[in-house]
């Protein structure tokens, strides 16, 4: 009689506990870094939001591949969310490279006076293409990691540059201008490097501390190339299968994680060039000459961007609101 009793008062609770629905997440965001703590804080937020009923198991360090082998899992509803950078962002809308043209942007003042603009549009493209955007947040500047010191435009014309497989129009512009692309998965830059695939990677200093690509790339060019922006994202599936009336509080607290993020991994990407110079790196300093021939032959470039890269009407409302923002800070 006992262990009939204990049977039942098991099932009983089992039948009165909430339904609990997973949502995986997958991300190139290194484990224990400031990104993935971010994303589990929001995951515990999501948890206390909903009293249990959603859980939110992450997987980093690009476990499950890729940024566009985790846009493609989620798709086929193998996972239901990513953070992904702007590299993987183009597999869904390429709307986000208005915010990464190369040498648009010179501060962080400036990218997000843009990007708080073009949120609204950019959400609205991505949402018609079946996911959510819960935040967005950056990863620091892009420079020129290489085995070799890059002086000049001409320098880097000379070297076999990583670029993200799969995006055609990139490779194609970086030819067209006469450079060496070499595309591959990010996750295959330290092989690249330590083979000689490859001798320059496009990145962000705290990716390079993370990675440790900078102990094979260790010459840094000090020349802000363009931010490197993300966001974290859920399918609209998942999303509207969650309880309605949790949705606003969850996505307050997916807000507040890429503001978290962004200030944090702002600050960790100042100090990350720090610490590599302290363990083999070296910045390379261009001559103001040098600078001003790179961002000559880029801004020449831009007419290709537009259309190919990023879509026309984005490319230019973000170089308008950069110059509207630039105007404002001038002195009457």
């Amino acid at each position: 009689m006992k262990t009939l009793l204990l049977s039942l008062l098991a099932l009983l609770a089992g039948a009165l506990a909430p339904a609990q629905t997973v949502i995986k997440m997958g991300t190139l965001a290194p484990d224990g870094s400031e990104w993935h703590l971010a994303l589990q804080r929001m995951g515990e937020r999501w948890r206390q939001i909903s009293g249990g009923r959603v859980k939110l198991v992450i997987y980093p360090g690009g476990s499950l591949g890729d940024e566009p082998d985790l846009v493609r899992k989620m798709r086929i509803g193998q996972i239901q969310s990513v953070a992904l950078s702007g590299g993987g962002m183009v597999e869904i809308d390429r709307g986000v490279m208005a915010l990464q043209i190369p040498m648009l942007l010179d501060s962080y003042e400036e990218l997000d006076y843009v990007r708080d603009r073009l949120a609204p549009k950019l959400d609205a493209a991505i949402e018609a293409k079946g996911f959510v955007v819960l935040n967005w947040a950056d990863a620091g500047w892009v420079h020129f990691f290489s085995r070799k010191p890059i002086q000049n435009i001409g320098d880097l014309r000379q070297m076999k540059l990583f670029c993200w497989a799969g995006d055609s129009s990139e490779i194609d512009l970086w030819r067209s201008s006469g450079f060496r692309p070499e595309p591959l998965a990010a996750t295959d830059i330290l092989n690249g490097l330590q083979t000689g695939l490859i001798d320059v990677v496009p990145n962000p200093p705290l990716f390079a501390l993370l990675n440790q690509s900078f102990g094979l790339a260790h010459y840094m060019a000090d020349v802000k190339w363009a931010p490197l922006v993300g966001a974290t994202m859920v399918t609209k599936a998942a999303w509207d299968k969650l309880p309605a009336s949790d949705r606003p509080a969850m996505l307050e607290a997916g807000r507040a994680a890429g503001v978290e993020m962004r200030a944090s991994i702002r600050k960790m990407g100042d100090e990350a060039v720090a610490a590599m110079q302290k363990r083999k790196l070296q910045v390379v300093h261009l001559s103001d000459a040098a600078v001003a021939e790179m961002r000559r032959e880029t801004e020449n470039a831009w007419p290709k961007m537009r259309g190919s890269i990023a879509p026309a009407d984005l490319f230019d409302q973000a170089r308008r609101l950069r110059d509207e923002f630039r105007a404002s800070r001038r002195p009457k």
